[in-house]
């Protein structure tokens, strides 16, 4: 099976963590075709909107086991892309103009003596 542009970025990731990591570290988080590589991913990226890849990371979410009486079965396998732009590019597939995330502080505890 050959894949088209088109098919190789199925749709942007919209959860909290996807989210965190787009204010945080500036990623985008993609669900892509399980058949899709990195140099592919890339050039869909490229050509479909214009934008230059720094850097890609991909991982494959295993599908949740569930049981239905004696029989087991297991959900869609997902591949996910988190990809980091060059300096001077930018996609806004989430809006962020709800309120930013702060990273979590440490707050000492005070001594008592």
């Amino acid at each position: 099976m050959d894949l088209s542009l088109y098919n190789i970025i199925v749709a942007p990731v919209i959860s909290d963590k996807a989210y965190r990591v787009n204010s945080v570290h500036k990623q985008l988080v993609l669900r892509v075709h399980m058949k899709a590589n990195k140099p592919l991913i890339s050039e869909a990226l490229n050509k479909l909107f214009k934008v230059e890849v720094d850097t890609i990371r991909v991982v494959i979410r295993k599908g949740k086991a569930k049981r239905s009486g004696r029989h087991m079965t297991r959900g869609v396998h997902k591949k996910i892309a988190y990809v980091t732009l060059k300096e001077g590019y930018s996609l806004d597939f989430i809006p962020t103009s709800h309120v930013p995330v702060k990273p979590p502080t440490v707050q000492a505890e005070a001594s008592v003596e």
